[in-house]
Parts: C-alpha cells; structure tokens; sequence
C-alpha cells in the first residue's frame, strides 16, 4: 500500500515515496517503479550534466518533476562551478534539487527564483535550521551511520531525527542506515517524511556499478566502514579496505598534518574506478554502516515493495501493541 506523507503531497508523487539514488549515472538502467530519481552533479563540467533523460530513453518517460539533482557546496581545493550546475537545473526544468554544504545560500536563492523546490542535506540541527532560514522547502537529516560526509559531531539518528522533529518547522526525510522496512517505519516513527537510500540501491539489479562491488557490500558487516579525513574536520566514511586503512595509519601518524600526505589515498578519481573495474581494493569508495543489513542484490522494483510491505507490516504490529484501558 503506497504511503502518503508530506513528502509525496508536496512533490506529486503517486505511491511510493522512496528516493532513488545514482550517484554514477553514465549509463544507469532506471527502474520505472521508483517515482524520484536523483541525478548526483559533484564531479563533471556542468555541460554533461544535461539532460540525463538524452542519453537514457528510459528515463524520458519519467515526468520532469521527477528529476532530481544534487549539488554540493564546495568544499574541495578546487570547486567546480555550482552556479552553472544549478544553471543547467533551471535550463533543463529540474523541479526538484538537493544541495548540501557549508554555504548553500547563493545556490539556494538561484534556484528558488524560478520556483525549484529545495531538499537541503544536513548532518546537524543548528545547520538545519540556518538552512530553513535560507528558504529550504525539505530538510535531509543526515545521521552518522550514514556514507560519505559525516558532519563532526557523531550523532546517530536516533537522536538526530528526534531532534529534529522537536525542533526544526519543516518536512525533512532521513538519511544514514536506512535499507528496509523496519527502518522506514522506525524513521515515519520518529517524525520523518519518508527516508533517503544510498547504500542500499548501490547493491541492486539496476545499480550502474560492477558486480564485485556489489557482492562486496553483501558480504560485509556494518563494523566494516572506516573514517578517514578526522584530522582536518572533512570526516568521511568509506568502506573499510587497504586503501582507506592506509589513509587512517598516515593520518594518525603524521607529525606535520598537511593533507598532501594522504591526498593520494582518499583520490576521487581512483574510487570511481572501482566501480568500473571491479577491485574493491583499487581505491577508497564511500558506504555506510548500513552495508550489515544488505544481504542480497535485488531488482529495484522488487527492493521498494518489500521495503514499502515490510514497513506497513511493522507500523500495524506495532499499532496492534496497542490495548484499550479496562473501564472500571
């Protein structure tokens, strides 16, 4: 049964309310099932950035409003031009964005110039509610389960999403250890609007990346994620193999702390390949701790129904706990 949140309500979706994550998207098989698609623009020119639906057909018969892009404050030595990306967003009528990031103000305001609706990523409140005051209309509340950028402040979403809830006047959707139904439930339980998976739709059918990889998230454990990049307040999460625990021996152990030390170690473009090629040792690769509960590879299709029975099944036994007072 689909279910009916802010999120669906205010994005027009019909059904399931799951957000489709591709963060390499060269030449992902979309899944017609999965009602909102997540286009991830942190890496190549602007240009290429256009129009994903031109070099996938299956994607054309996807509704615009659908699309989603996501952009990232900069953060790197060398920042890619963001406001060309959310140009490309506007041009190509992208109504739905994702940013993220320390200043996402000028990006923000571009976009919601011409009505584009904002899902802004956090991984604390006090960034959360700076961003509801730049105008966000949703709120991705990011726990530290979750892979990639962790924020500094190591708070699991248990906490983090209750926070949230208590605290912040917006619809927000949950981020960080999320790969079935129990965990939607728990996350519609603790004031969210629906959940975020990244992690999870890595390890199906559909997902543009090699197989080794996914196996390789099948077989790991949630214990297997290492954090690297601590030292100059940019922590990440990656999965846990000789690479990463190379970058963590030398990040500990440098007495002069310049990043050029590790730099060659953490390489994006080393960790892309990985998916190409396959050698989950080839370079470091984000995932998050929930990689423990991923246990098969399935189509996304398959993935969202179980995930979208699994949860109703949850919340209804949970409602069933439920006894009247005796009226004496």
């Amino acid at each position: 049964m689909p279910f009916n949140t802010k999120l669906t309500r205010a994005l027009g979706i019909k059904g399931k309310f799951h957000v489709h994550v591709f963060t390499y998207t060269r030449n992902a098989n979309l899944n017609s099932q999965s009602p909102l698609y997540k286009v991830a623009c942190n890496g190549a020119h602007p240009a290429y950035s256009r129009r994903p639906a031109k070099r996938n057909p299956k994607m054309q018969d996807h509704d615009p409003k659908a699309l989603r892009r996501e952009y990232h404050s900069p953060s790197s030595h060398d920042p890619p031009d963001y406001g060309a990306y959310a140009q490309v967003a506007i041009d190509e009528g992208i109504k739905i964005v994702e940013t993220a990031g320390n200043s996402p103000g000028p990006i923000i305001k571009q976009l919601k110039a011409v009505g584009i609706i904002i899902l802004h990523k956090c991984t604390t409140i006090k960034h959360a509610q700076s961003a509801v005051k730049l105008g966000v209309d949703f709120l991705s509340i990011d726990g530290f389960e979750c892979a990639g950028h962790v924020g500094e402040t190591d708070i699991t979403n248990l906490i983090l999403l209750s926070r949230a809830r208590q605290s912040i006047g917006i619809p927000f959707i949950a981020s960080g250890g999320f790969a079935d139904g129990q965990g939607l439930a728990a996350a519609l339980s603790l004031g969210a609007e629906g959940i975020n998976m990244g992690t999870r739709f890595m390890c199906t059918i559909e997902a543009p990346i090699h197989q080794n990889i996914k196996q390789s998230i099948v077989d790991a454990q949630e214990t297997d994620t290492e954090l690297v990049l601590r030292r100059w307040r940019n922590t990440s999460r990656l999965f846990k193999n000789k690479v990463a625990s190379e970058a963590v021996k030398i990040e500990q152990a440098s007495t002069t702390g310049k990043f050029e030390e590790v730099a060659p170690y953490v390489s994006g473009k080393r960790g892309r390949e990985v998916f190409i090629n396959g050698d989950p040792e080839f370079g470091v690769w984000t995932a998050g701790q929930v990689i423990g509960l991923i246990h098969d590879i399935p189509s996304c299709a398959d993935l969202i129904g179980r995930i979208e029975r699994d949860a109703e099944q949850t919340l209804n036994s949970a409602s069933s706990l439920i006894v009247p007072s005796s009226k004496l």
